[in-house]
């Protein structure tokens, strides 16, 4: 019977092994970590947002550039799916006010046990503390030494507490995360391993992240950790269209970051790529027109502070009032017309995204143009055993949070394994 390695035990690559094993083929997992699904469980620490019910023209388009690829794979499995599935595993789920789909109990736990228990039931072996280090070239078949092609049945290197230890498989699923959460094992090692065997891989990058503005150090000090809401994000994008998002983000020690700045890190990110520094523009007083706020603001003080004077007639305290101060001199203060304006479009210069390994996610990864439909290497100018796939934040694609990550990695976790699983049957058929 043939044998399936799997590395990696997320989302994509526990679905990976899921449906191989369903189709009758020997799976092995394996997991740098002492437990496998960490990120799914600290992803679900305050309410496990599985998914999105959002409809899917509209779903879609939060993949960006990629929507075209990851499309075709929802069409097999999207969000009505995966609560589907999950219903299989005795979770049923609920469609919050923000259209995000969650757990009825919010717990990521439970579903992470129960579908590990059924795994095992149904005879895929796990093993824990095994981290992959590459191939091991010296157990390759000697017919296929040295073509400088891919090659077939090397086997894979593995470090364990016992040493290192190499694995022999038919076809692997790689699904070993990004690079956003170190700690719990994505830490994009793998990166050079792949790159040194010719494979094509975009850089990692920080994707859902906050962005240093560089903040005094009194509005820093007085500030930091406020959130900010309701506000009104205005943007342009790289074609110079505008947009407009409403949310809620924070203030941090260097910047800002949340819900808000989280959806729109891809856009912000790349700005700061092509140009140095991204704009970003806030409303933070939505609902207010700009020429009320200027004739509430022209009228006496009677007294009262500029402060008290604000908060009463626009409704700023805090630290979205402490931003006008940030952003204006003491004259501009003074000035009804440019303080309302400014309350309107505050303008925020963004430097730089928060480093990696602070990010929710990463952008970047095995490039879709290196890979079949299936999400296997296609031959080509590189040194990897024939059927390897690769599945989850290994891929170069991204999303903004609300369910679409963990959507896409369930998904293309599950056209992997379908993928090795035809992958064999032909090699076995030949």
């Amino acid at each position: 019977m043939s044998g399936l390695a799997v590395v990696g035990g997320g989302p994509a690559g526990l679905m990976a092994a899921e449906v191989a094993r369903a189709a009758g083929v020997e799976v092995d997992l394996f997991d740098a970590r002492g437990s496998v699904g960490r990120k799914f469980l600290i992803a679900g620490k305050g309410g496990l947002n599985l998914t999105h019910s959002e409809p899917m023209p509209m779903f879609v388009q939060r993949y960006r550039e990629r929507e075209g690829e990851i499309t075709d794979w929802l069409r097999d499995f999207d969000a009505d799916a995966l609560r589907e599935w999950a219903r299989g595993l005795g979770v049923d789920t609920f469609v919050g006010t923000s259209g995000r789909v969650f757990p009825t109990d919010l717990k990521a736990a439970p579903l992470l046990r129960g579908w590990v228990r059924r795994l095992r039931d149904h005879g895929v072996r796990f093993h824990v503390h095994h981290r992959w280090l590459g191939w091991d070239d010296s157990t390759t078949s000697a017919e296929h030494r040295g073509s400088g092609g891919s090659r077939d049945h090397s086997a894979l290197r593995f470090a364990t507490p016992d040493g290192e230890r190499t694995v022999r498989a038919d076809a692997v699923v790689f699904a070993l995360g990004g690079g956003s959460w170190p700690q719990l094992g994505s830490d994009g090692a793998w990166q050079d391993v792949l790159r040194e065997r010719g494979v094509d891989v975009a850089p990692l990058q920080p994707s859902n992240c906050g962005f240093d503005i560089g903040w005094s150090e009194h509005f820093a000090g007085r500030h930091a950790g406020t959130p900010l809401k309701p506000v009104i994000a205005h943007w342009r994008d790289a074609t110079g269209v505008k947009h407009a998002q409403q949310g809620e983000c924070v203030v941090t020690q260097t910047g800002i970051e949340g819900s808000l700045v989280y959806a729109l890190s891809a856009e912000l990110r790349d700005a700061i790529a092509r140009h140095g520094s991204a704009l970003l523009h806030l409303d933070l007083a939505p609902g207010r027109e700009q020429a009320r706020l200027r004739d509430a603001l022209a009228k006496p003080r009677a007294g009262r502070s500029l402060s008290e004077h604000i908060r009463r007639q626009a409704g700023l305290s805090g630290a979205k009032s402490g931003l006008l101060r940030e952003t204006l001199d003491r004259q501009a203060m003074d000035d009804p017309a440019t303080l309302a304006a400014t309350i309107k479009r505050l303008p925020l210069v963004l430097k730089s995204a928060r480093p990696i390994d602070e990010a929710i996610s990463s952008a970047g990864g095995v490039r879709l143009e290196a890979l079949d439909a299936a999400l296997m290497l296609a031959s080509g100018a590189h040194a990897v055993p024939a059927g390897t796939f690769f599945a989850g934040e290994m891929l170069d694609w991204e999303a903004p949070t609300g369910g679409y990550l963990l959507t896409a990695c369930f998904s293309s976790g599950r056209r992997a394994g379908e993928g090795a699983v035809a992958w064999l049957a032909r090699r076995d058929g030949a």
